[in-house]
């Protein structure tokens, strides 16, 4: 209960802070979105929260406002469905900064397991889903990190949402669980230097 407690105060403090120093980037960004593409500022897609309850996650929109109609639910490296500024946000992993906003909601964590869509949260073996699901998911986590180009790697494939479903998603689901087991305020701060490491890499 303590360790509970003290995360979700670390979420509110930092995805505050994150919000207030990045509000800036966030204005141009939203800017950027409205004037490249018609559609909304946001993509507010439905992803499976803790306990198995679904919540509509924030996402700057990076791709048409058809784009769920026009292919799969995984995206593929450089999928016609991404707009130019789109191309851009996504190489940065600046269009998942407005899941600050869901943290501060306590529908997210800053480090967490990724949420997924229903479609995919289907294919979870029971033992798992109860591991994962049972903490709040979060902006990033070690699975994302290990799969960070994923959308490359699937661009290879003939059919992603099965090499996805088969091969990436249960390696993903084992990072999650093992996360979950095991971690503390100290592992989420490893996690979260390692991202912007990551981030800044690229």
């Amino acid at each position: 209960m303590a360790l509970t407690m003290a995360k979700r105060l670390f979420d509110l403090i930092g995805a505050s802070a994150a919000l207030l120093l990045l509000a800036p980037l966030l204005l141009l960004v939203a800017l950027a979105i409205r004037l490249d593409s018609p559609g909304p500022v946001f993509f507010r897609q439905e992803r499976v929260g803790r306990g198995g309850v679904p919540f509509r996650i924030h996402k700057f929109r990076t791709m048409r406002v058809d784009a769920p109609a026009l292919g799969p639910q995984v995206t593929v490296g450089q999928d016609a469905r991404i707009t130019r500024v789109g191309h851009w946000l996504r190489d940065r992993r600046i269009d998942e900064l407005p899941q600050f906003i869901d943290v501060l909601l306590g529908r997210m964590s800053l480090v967490g397991p990724r949420p997924e869509v229903p479609r995919f949260v289907a294919h979870y073996p029971v033992a798992l889903a109860a591991q994962v699901l049972a903490v709040r998911p979060g902006i990033t986590d070690p699975a994302s990190l290990a799969h960070i180009d994923e959308a490359s790697l699937l661009a290879g494939s003939a059919d992603p949402e099965r090499t996805y479903i088969d091969q990436i998603l249960p390696h993903k689901l084992a990072l999650q669980a093992q996360y979950a087991a095991s971690a503390t305020l100290w592992s989420d701060l490893a996690v979260l230097g390692r991202t912007l490491r990551v981030l800044l890499a690229r």
